[in-house]
């Protein structure tokens, strides 16, 4: 029997799979991290379909992590101004039931909000939306996935009748023209960008385009690298589609038998002639043809998109005119082709597919639709119309909710929008103001902890058993192979233990996560996410599956969405969406002429809390930065490393500056990982702003208008931690 447990990395959203076995030898100092903690042996699983066994340097350093600067026990404070002092479980989960009943009965349960993460398991997801959506009757329940793929979510159901990437990860190795926009894939997706980057050097007829106003190492490889300025998406895909129909490159009988809408979309890129569009994106028409020749000369197509085309005011639209390029060329349905959006975090399909959002119910299902609520109104046994038909707060609603009064109590678990959100000294003011925060985590300290009455310690990766869904729809079972450090639990047992104390005993009878998986994929019976034949044991087994698997389905079911050319809409067509580009929330002007994009590097994740405490990252990647085209920096007189402060509307901060070619004239990029426990004044999101697609309500984190104001030659290495992060003892 191997000495290695099986289970998922819980970084982005590709999904690989590790294998981790303890560690050999442990009285070698070799394997013992700097404080003496053993280190977990942590390696790519070759059985696992998605990743083939690769692994990038955060899933290879992951286990570094599991001991640095852990939350172990309950802390509770009554003002933020006071410390923290530890309690019992009994003591937190009392004040936790008390405060929820006192903020039903006085303020009602709309005052009631949580905000979660795709870093939960589907199990976690589920029983926070059993507990707020059922049990307390608040829709409340955001996750920063609304960050994240709240516009693909929109995208596919406008256009498909339902969410859900169509699309698999053998397709990288099948197609004949790879197109990826607002994607750095290479260092935001790197185990995909590895199978396709080898497929492309292999095969020379097949042609990549990647359309971003950096030179990323993704558009490195590329065949050709559509540098466009921001904003202009859908000038581009517009013009791409207006020369398809010029040249007749479209699939007629297709559009005829298998979609609705084409003549309304065929007058709005009527309007996006090359001479038009070129002078728009600011690149040239003969790449615009090229871009447009591969596509229309491709037999399979296959596009790709992530948070470029997401973080975007007009990020549904975006989607949407992606899916229009292949619904006129009919490229979806068949291997190495289609729509496919590439989700950011490790659980964001989980979260989706258990109704992780403020307008969604398990199973792909919407608050809205009467029906939807009935059925699972019946399934949770509760009174009709228990299940507000209002969808909830959204993470920003939460945060405006606290500053008029309308939000009670706040509950965040496995997520730091003290980081994380727009317009952040807005947000943090927000917080200052809430009446009751509870804040459930793995670590401390975070940003947002600051901002808590209470701490609860969670369990993280490989302290719990349960279930993640890649960007594929592949299923994975992760298993745990470690107790959680003291007193520290799953996310699901906290929800389901205060479920109890409310007097719901009977709805959170559960005693392992594999029973409510089980119960979770009964509300997925006969839905597009039909994963009712899918279990622990069956996944322990069997190994990752895709879905659809309904309970009598075949093992292949799932691979492709839409191969039967039928979708989700009432009449089984495709809708084609027509927009005009309206370009960005925030544009530049004369007084703030820079567009500040913003975005990961490859070594880390979101807000530090995990990479920031490897110090084989920290090595790669150890402080914050602006790139700079030196175009723009030589009218400003900046060098190299010099430190610039970047001012927007809202707030300011500052970067080293990276002078590079690698960034378009009058774009400027920043990381977004870095807050105020890791560096000062760097946070990029106090510069975004909250505007947001008016579909997906997702914010437009990708870009806003700044101006640039050098402060010194030198970096004031002395401003940046040492990230030797001091925790109180707990």
């Amino acid at each position: 029997m191997s000495e290695f447990i099986k289970t998922q990395c819980p970084y982005c959203g590709v999904g690989c799979g590790l294998e981790v076995s303890p560690p050999a030898q442990a009285n070698k100092a070799t394997n013992r991290d700097s404080k003496g903690n053993p280190i977990w042996r942590v390696r790519g699983d070759k059985a696992h379909p998605s990743s083939q066994g690769m692994v990038c340097v955060k899933g290879a350093t992951i286990a570094e992590s599991l001991d640095k600067n852990r939350l172990h026990y309950p802390m509770v404070r009554d003002s933020l101004d006071q410390e923290f002092r530890r309690v019992s479980w009994d003591e937190a989960f009392d004040l936790i039931t008390n405060r929820i009943q006192t903020v039903r009965f006085t303020q009602g349960s709309e005052a009631i909000c949580m905000y979660g993460s795709g870093q939960f398991q589907t199990e976690d997801y589920y029983l926070a939306q059993k507990l707020m959506k059922g049990c307390l009757g608040s829709n409340n329940f955001d996750a920063n996935s609304r960050l994240c793929m709240s516009s693909a979510v929109s995208g596919y159901i406008q256009s498909f009748g339902a969410d859900g990437p169509p699309c698999c990860y053998e397709d990288l190795e099948l197609t004949d023209c790879a197109f990826l926009i607002g994607t750095n894939t290479a260092e935001c997706h790197p185990i995909v960008f590895n199978r396709l980057e080898k497929y492309h050097r292999k095969n020379r007829k097949m042609k990549m385009i990647v359309v971003d106003p950096r030179r990323t190492p993704t558009a490195e490889a590329a065949d050709l690298h559509l540098a466009i300025n921001p904003g202009t998406d859908i000038d581009l895909l517009n013009g791409i589609a207006h020369l398809l129909m010029r040249w007749h490159m479209i699939d007629v009988g297709f559009i005829d038998d298998c979609t609705r809408d084409f003549s309304a979309y065929a007058e709005v890129i009527r309007h996006y002639s090359p001479e038009v569009v070129a002078r728009q994106c600011g690149i040239s028409m003969e790449d615009l043809e090229t871009a447009a020749r591969y596509w229309g000369e491709s037999g399979l197509v296959l596009s790709m998109w992530s948070m470029g085309v997401n973080q975007s005011s007009e990020g549904t639209a975006k989607v949407r005119t992606i899916i229009n390029l292949h619904l006129m060329t009919g490229q979806i349905g068949k291997p190495g082709a289609g729509p496919f959006s590439l989700t950011g975090q490790p659980n964001a399909m989980g979260g989706r597919e258990a109704g992780g959002l403020a307008h969604l119910l398990p199973g792909y299902r919407l608050v809205k639709n009467p029906q939807h609520r009935a059925e699972v109104e019946q399934f949770w046994g509760l009174k009709p119309g228990q299940i507000s038909p209002h969808p909830g707060l959204t993470a920003w609603d939460m945060i405006t909710g606290l500053e008029t009064g309308d939000v009670g109590l706040l509950w965040i678990a496995a997520t730091n929008p003290a980081v994380s959100m727009p317009d952040l000294e807005r947000t943090k003011k927000a917080l200052l103001r809430s009446p009751f925060t509870i804040y459930q985590d793995a670590y401390y300290p975070t940003e947002t902890a600051a901002y808590a009455h209470v701490l609860l310690p969670a369990a993280q990766w490989g302290e719990k058993t349960g279930i993640m869904t890649n960007s594929e729809r592949r299923v994975t079972l992760c298993q745990a192979f470690r107790q959680p450090p003291r007193e520290a639990k799953p996310d699901w047992e906290i929800f389901a233990e205060v479920g109890r104390r409310l007097d719901f005993a009977d709805k959170f009878a559960f005693t392992n996560s594999a029973q409510v998986y089980a119960e979770f994929v009964q509300l997925t019976r006969g839905r597009p996410c039909d994963m009712s034949g899918i279990s622990h044991e069956q996944l322990q087994a069997q190994g990752p599956t895709q879905w659809p698997h309904p309970e009598m389905g075949n093992g292949d079911q799932g691979k492709r969405l839409y191969t039967d050319l039928r979708f989700h809409t009432p009449d089984g067509r495709a809708r084609f969406g027509a927009y005009y580009s309206k370009g960005l929330a925030e544009p530049p002007d004369p007084e703030y002429p820079f567009v500040l994009t913003t975005g990961r590097l490859y070594g880390h994740w979101h807000t530090l809390t995990r990479t920031g405490r490897i110090e084989k990252i920290r090595a790669m990647h150890p402080e914050p930065l602006i790139e700079i085209h030196p175009r723009d920096a030589a009218k400003l007189a900046i060098e190299d490393q010099q430190v610039i402060e970047v001012r927007s509307r809202r707030g300011s901060a500052k970067f080293p500056a990276k002078v590079t070619k690698a960034i378009a004239p009058g774009t400027v990029f920043v990381p977004m990982h870095w807050g105020t426990l890791w560096a000062d004044n760097a946070e990029a999101n106090a510069l975004t702003h909250p505007e947001s697609c008016p579909d997906s309500l997702q914010p437009e984190l990708k870009a806003c208008a700044v101006q640039l104001i050098p402060v010194c030659v030198e970096i004031p290495t002395q401003n940046y931690r040492k990230f030797g992060l001091k925790t109180p003892s707990l």
